[in-house]
């Protein structure tokens, strides 16, 4: 499963793991996420709704705990510049998304 979140907790992870981290531009978010199914994990409101603006996707708030597993991917949209205002739709001045893509590559059970 391909998950949308907007933060990483070593509580999503095995304990005995080895995952990568790489950088993701926005072109490459929108092509992934419109090639496979994909679930969201944005827990807020306003993110989701900058992310939807964004990525030309419906992104919605759905708050729940994830626990990635071997065949799982993770594309984190990390918010830069502070929080966002709350009613926020777009990214205001200063602020940024950095989106990052994590799988494990070794694990043990």
């Amino acid at each position: 499963m391909l998950y949308l979140a907007n933060a990483f907790s070593g509580q999503m992870i095995p304990d005995s793991c080895i995952f990568s981290k790489k950088p993701m531009t926005l072109d490459n978010v929108k092509e992934m996420l419109a090639s496979v199914p994909w679930k969201s994990c944005v827990g807020h409101d306003d993110t989701a709704a900058v992310l939807t603006n964004m990525l030309e996707v419906e992104v919605k708030k759905e708050r729940v705990n994830i626990f990635i597993k071997p065949d799982d991917v993770l594309i984190v949209a990390q918010v830069t510049g502070g929080r966002l205002p709350e009613g926020a739709t777009t990214l205001p001045e200063g602020f940024n998304f950095e989106f990052f893509y994590y799988n494990l590559l070794q694990w043990s059970e």
